[in-house]
Formats: structure tokens, C-alpha cells, sequence
């Protein structure tokens, strides 16, 4: 089935990350199980997780798990409605192999894979690329809705 990829205000649209916050700026593919974006933004001297004038490695977990979300919210498109709030708990088998990022050229790109969901959490696999190469990946696992308030 051909869907449409979102840009940028179709992913501020989707998720509660707002302004330069928002790391992700076009969708490139996406399905049931799985979402491809792109950003150029980590280049940018005023890029909202920067830190010591320079942009950590560790930063693209936050990448990965916004990468979730943007998938969260186009799966409860197409069911007419709008994703759970949810909340990252927790990251397992992060891999980085670089120290910083703001000195890449050219666009980063995230691969991510739902691996489990229920009403109350989703776990994704992810690995985020710059020309072409792993850079980062690991695990991530998000608390929704409900979950959030115990109930």
C-alpha cells in the first residue's frame, strides 16, 4: 500500500517534540513494522542537545527513540486516531562509533524496527546511519498512555 511521507510538519504534526527539539525531517519509508528518517540538523550550532559547543554521540539514542515516536503516531493515523504519550524507560545494547556528531556532513538517517507492543509499551530496535555506515544502535523501550499514571 502506497502512504504518504511525511516531511517535516507532518512529523511536528505526529509527535509532542516541537521546534528545534523535533530531531527528524522527512520520513523516507515507513510500514507496519518499521520506519526510515532522515535529519541534516546535527550540524547545527544551535541544536538543543548540544553541549560544550559540541553534539555527544550519546545524543542519537534520543534520535532513536524520537524515530519510535514518529512511527507510534503514523500507525495510529491509520487507524484514526493519535498515539499514546509516552515516556523512554529504557535503552539496552547501545553501540556508538563515533564520540560526536555535529562534525558529520550530509544527512543522519535512523532505521527503526518495532520489536513489541501492547497498549501499555513498545520496545524497537534501532540503527542510525551517516553515509551509509552504523554509526549508533541498540534497544529502546517506551512506558504509553495508561502505563504512565499506573493504571
Amino acid at each position: 500500500m502506497n502512504r504518504p511521507l511525511p516531511g517535516r510538519a507532518g512529523i511536528l504534526a505526529l509527535v509532542p517534540h516541537q521546534g528545534a527539539m523535533c530531531l527528524w525531517d522527512e520520513v523516507l519509508a515507513w510500514d507496519a513494522r518499521s520506519i526510515r528518517v532522515r535529519a541534516w540538523n546535527h550540524r547545527d550550532p544551535a541544536h538543543p542537545l548540544r553541549a560544550r559547543g559540541r553534539l555527544p554521540a550519546l545524543a542519537l539514542c534520543e534520535y532513536g527513540a524520537q524515530a519510535m515516536a514518529v512511527h507510534g503516531g503514523l500507525l495510529a493515523g491509520t487507524e484514526g486516531g493519535r498515539a499514546a504519550p509516552g515516556v523512554l524507560v529504557a535503552l539496552h545494547g547501545i553501540e556508538l562509533a563515533v564520540a560526536r556528531i555535529d562534525d558529520l556532513p550530509g544527512a543522519l538517517e535512523c532505521e527503526a524496527e518495532l520489536l513489541a507492543a501492547s497498549e501499555a509499551s513498545q520496545q524497537y530496535a534501532f540503527r542510525i546511519l551517516h553515509g551509509g555506515q552504523v554509526i549508533a544502535s541498540g534497544r529502546a523501550a517506551a512506558m504509553l498512555g495508561s502505563a504512565l499514571a499506573g493504571g
